[in-house]
């Protein structure tokens, strides 16, 4: 589809849980890269540690609601095996309210195993901001069953070293969190 990545590598892992099974990491600025230099937004690195191309259909400012309506045409669409989610970030910032957020969320989760595809959140906790975030989370994981990374930013906000910016992640803050994402693909 237009104006998304199809991210590749040369080396091949074949121990790796996800050989094999097409992956559309799905979310907001924090998947499309915002911050990262050319190929190393979280998707491109993910892509090189698995040996296995990756569909980066992030987009910037998304909030739920507005990925909810690109759900079909922009993920189910590619007949995913796994879809890696990171949303709800512009819904806190933009004053969304948190039951409106996890609804949506909850949505594109459902509809999204509806089609027997498995489910991994990068969940978000921002401390003195969260809003019940971190808890919503965990209820929609609970829920819905998706494997939840509770905190993808964990150790990488507020580090200097690992954000171009106070919100989004550097090279190397993305790489931690493909290293996340990786983690939680082998569960």
């Amino acid at each position: 589809m237009a104006g998304y990545k199809f991210l590749t590598s040369t080396h091949q892992d074949f121990s790796d849980r996800s050989a094999g099974e097409k992956i559309v990491c799905f979310g907001d600025s924090l998947t499309y890269g915002t911050g990262a230099s050319s190929g190393k937004d979280y998707p491109s690195q993910l892509s090189k540690m698995i040996s296995r191309p990756v569909i980066n259909a992030g987009r910037p400012g998304d909030t739920t609601a507005s990925a909810l309506q690109r759900l079909e045409k922009d993920v189910l669409s590619y007949s995913p095996d796994i879809v890696l989610i990171t949303l709800g970030g512009n819904d806190l910032k933009n004053g969304i309210a948190t039951d409106t957020a996890f609804e949506n969320l909850k949505m594109i989760v459902n509809l999204t195993h509806n089609q027997g595809v498995r489910v991994i959140i990068g969940g978000l906790h921002i401390p003195f901001k969260d809003r019940g975030y971190g808890r919503g989370y965990q209820k929609l994981a609970d829920e819905t069953g998706a494997t939840l990374i509770p905190n993808i930013l964990e150790d990488i906000m507020g580090n200097r070293q690992l954000m171009s910016d106070p919100i989004h992640p550097n090279d190397a803050g993305y790489k931690i969190m493909a290293q996340r994402f990786h983690k939680a693909l082998q569960r």
